[in-house]
């Protein structure tokens, strides 16, 4: 007759014991990543402004959403401000990963910027100064940014970009379209970068939307399809209230399936004579 061999009388409350050991690891690993979530949404939240400029015939409204996934906390960012000679600066950005050290490249990235833009209103020095500063610091990551200036009196635009997606426009005659200027490589990968300028002047009412691609593109729908959706809002809604259609547009993210965070800018003017 065989006996069977039983377990030792212990090894059941061993058992136990190393599974609560396992539970107690998992409950810190998870504690530890809500915080470090709660602190990026935190400076997420801090690096962003608190309010954007006003200016007579100039009306600007702007939103962010944060990524669908919790922890993948992405580094988009938008800035307004006024510049040292009277003209108004315009930034819109996207910083390469999704954790707290792209959101702390960020806040570099924009201070760079605004404090750059103090010593010159030139855009594509503002953009090589900050590429420099930013190669510099060798953090090992990189920005793309779209950097505006809008001067109020000659109502010149003018406009450098770093590898970022396209700004979108619509005038009150009719015209709009999506901007395929020639721009420069991504902030922070090579320095001595040189970012080409494009210059318009804006002769009537209408408005420019800046985005990230967040907004525009997914896993399964191209950026191209993104912006044909925006220029359509765009078309449709240019002498809408900005707030309104920066709305529109950001909620154009739920049709690509991307979980990344997005951000739009929409600057609205009024033409020569809201200017004055």
């Amino acid at each position: 007759m065989h006996r069977h061999r039983s377990d030792p009388p212990d090894s059941a409350q061993q058992l136990l014991i190393t599974l609560g050991q396992l539970i107690d690891q998992a409950q810190e690993r998870i504690t530890f990543q809500r915080a470090r979530v709660e602190l990026a949404m935190a400076l997420q939240r801090h690096m962003l402004p608190p309010g954007l400029p006003e200016l007579p015939g100039l009306r600007l409204a702007a939103r962010y959403t944060p990524s669908r996934d919790g922890l993948d906390v992405g580094g988009d960012w938008y800035d307004a401000f006024a510049m040292s000679d009277g003209s108004l600066g315009f930034a819109i950005g996207d910083v390469q990963g999704h954790d707290v050290e792209a959101i702390a490249f960020m806040g570099q990235v924009r201070t760079s910027l605004r404090a750059i833009a103090e010593a010159t209103s030139d855009t594509r020095e503002v953009l090589s100064r900050a590429n420099d500063v930013l190669v510099s610091m060798g953090c090992g990551l990189f920005a793309t940014c779209c950097f505006l200036r809008f001067d109020p009196v000659s109502r010149d635009l003018t406009v450098s970009r770093a590898g970022h997606v396209p700004m979108v426009w619509a005038t009150a005659g009719g015209d709009s379209g999506i901007t395929l200027d020639r721009g420069g490589p991504p902030l922070g990968i090579v320095a001595g970068e040189r970012y080409p300028v494009t210059r318009r002047r804006l002769t009537e009412a209408g408005v420019l939307v800046l985005l990230t691609d967040g907004v525009v593109e997914g896993p399964h729908y191209p950026m191209e399809a993104g912006l044909a959706e925006v220029a359509k809002l765009v078309r449709a809604g240019f002498d809408a209230d900005p707030d309104v259609l920066a709305s529109a547009v950001v909620k154009v993210a739920d049709l690509t399936g991307h979980r990344d965070d997005a951000a739009v800018l929409v600057v609205r003017y009024d033409g020569p004579q809201g200017l004055v």
